[in-house]
């Protein structure tokens, strides 16, 4: 089973095709996604951010190289690379064999020799194949030098569940690899987000494992005028405040901020006045903003797709206990995660599985006793 899935998502069409399924479609060119809506913001998809910040990047730097599965001839599986190959050739987007650990290994010595390797995971599931490599050698390699060798790399890919992919392909990464010193990790919601921290990512020292979501590459954000500058960077190391509000504290990352957004909407029609803090990135953790929201609310409630022991959420619950925003919590900190069980293949079971917006609004009444 586990050998037949994983062919399955080796095949680059099969895998749009999947996306496609479930209602995410493949982008037109970028030329024709860019729609001006005012003077200042224009709606990207997560996809297109993703490719100008790798595109900016490959022509500001001759040490950035792009490598991976189908990343050159066909685009990306998810055409996240797309028009890369044509305009920087084989010499810096490698096509590489389905082999994670032996290209992850190419990309970390590339990295040791002073180049900066993007290296592309088809999905972070298969990462664990070279795990060794991220961890062993990519994340504990600047340390064990006194500081002499650093190891500039991006490891980067759809990460969490996607849509009928069920239980070996469809894990939420982020504890895993923020768990690890000398790792940061990285998980953009929108296409600001995305477009800025990968950009920051790449030019980072330390070893990035850049957490994409599948099913938000076909997804339209606005973007600011800013944003669409090539000096554009989002630190690595700062939440962000997507909704600002006074009766409870919502953190969430990647796919989930769009959910607790939705989620605030409803309750404020209640009443309710949410403030929806965006991670961003999950190592290092901005405490301090998380601390400062609770300060001002009094209630937290944590979300996130992946497993509830030792998750996200239970590293923010246990900060926040250890903290100074302790003393100024009302209610015990709520967790919505996704459930303790290998993902389910079955559609009902699978949407049963991940949190909804449902699920946050009761936790939020819950906490709020209401």
């Amino acid at each position: 089973m586990a050998t037949s899935l994983r062919c399955f998502l080796r095949s680059g069409k099969q895998a749009v095709l999947v996306v496609a399924r479930r209602g995410i479609h493949r982008s037109p060119p970028a030329a024709l996604q860019c729609q001006e809506t005012s003077r200042r913001y224009i709606n990207v998809t997560v996809r297109d951010a993703l490719n100008q910040a790798m595109d900016e990047e490959l022509e500001r730097d001759e040490r950035v190289f792009l490598l991976g599965e189908e990343v050159a001839q066909y685009d990306g599986a998810y055409k996240v690379s797309r028009g890369l190959w044509k305009k920087y050739g084989d010499k810096r987007i490698i096509d590489t064999p389905i082999s994670e650990m032996g290209f992850a290994g190419i990309a970390v010595g590339a990295a040791m020799a002073g180049l900066r390797p993007i290296c592309e995971f088809m999905t972070f599931n298969f990462s664990m194949q070279a795990i060794d490599q991220v961890i062993n050698s990519a994340a504990k390699t600047y340390y064990m030098s006194a500081g002499l060798q650093p190891v500039p790399i991006v490891f980067r890919g759809p990460n969490g569940a996607s849509a009928g992919v069920a239980a070996q392909h469809s894990q939420c990464f982020a504890a895993w690899y923020a768990h690890c010193p000398g790792l940061k990790v990285v998980s953009p919601w929108n296409s600001e987000d995305a477009k800025g921290l990968l950009k920051s990512a790449i030019r980072d020292d330390n070893p990035v494992v850049f957490l994409e979501n599948e099913l938000l590459y076909g997804v339209p954000f606005e973007m600011s005028e800013e944003s669409q500058s090539k000096d554009f960077t989002v630190p690595i190391g700062k939440a962000k405040i997507e909704r600002p509000g006074s009766h409870i504290t919502l953190v969430s990352h990647s796919r989930y901020v769009g959910h607790c957004l939705d989620a605030a909407a409803v309750l404020a029609k209640e009443g309710i006045d949410c403030e929806v803090i965006n991670l961003r990135t999950i190592r290092p953790l901005d405490v301090e903003c998380i601390e400062s929201s609770v300060m001002k609310t009094n209630h937290l409630v944590t979300v996130e797709g992946g497993w509830p022991q030792f998750g996200v959420g239970a590293e923010i619950c246990a900060r926040i206990m250890e903290g100074s925003a302790f003393n100024y919590l009302d209610s015990p900190v709520t967790r919505v995660t996704g459930v303790d069980i290998p993902m389910p293949y079955a559609k009902i079971l699978e949407e049963h599985s991940l949190p909804q917006v449902k699920d946050i609004i009761f936790s939020v009444k819950k906490t709020l006793n209401v």
